[in-house]
């Protein structure tokens, strides 16, 4: 039986693979050879043109935050746009809550 597919991320090209998961063997872009970044399999990429999308995706990615699923529920509050990124780094900031924590909470308190 085949594995299941996850996706992987090249944020230079903007570019996103589904490709079988393998923790012992890296990854590389087939566009410029850099290493792919393991998002998991409950991603859903932004369009290629999105600038703002993919620098709001390279955030979270930077922070640790990954797109696994979790039971029945997907992988959760994602924040989408800068602004949102820009909340709760705010947010992380007042409340001393890690940022990648705070990026992940479905409602700010």
């Amino acid at each position: 039986m085949a594995h299941a597919k996850t996706s992987y991320v090249c944020l230079p090209c903007r570019a996103s693979y589904k490709q079988p998961y393998d923790r012992d063997r890296e990854r590389v872009c087939p566009r410029c050879t850099g290493t792919l970044i393991h998002v998991g399999s409950a991603f859903a990429p932004p369009p290629r043109r999105d600038a703002a999308g993919w620098r709001t995706l390279a955030v979270l990615l930077n922070a640790g935050v990954r797109f696994h699923k979790s039971c029945c529920g997907g992988p959760g509050y994602r924040p989408r746009t800068l602004h949102e990124v820009r909340e709760r780094m705010t947010y992380a900031e007042r409340n001393g809550t890690p940022f990648a924590e705070a990026l992940v909470l479905r409602d700010l308190p």
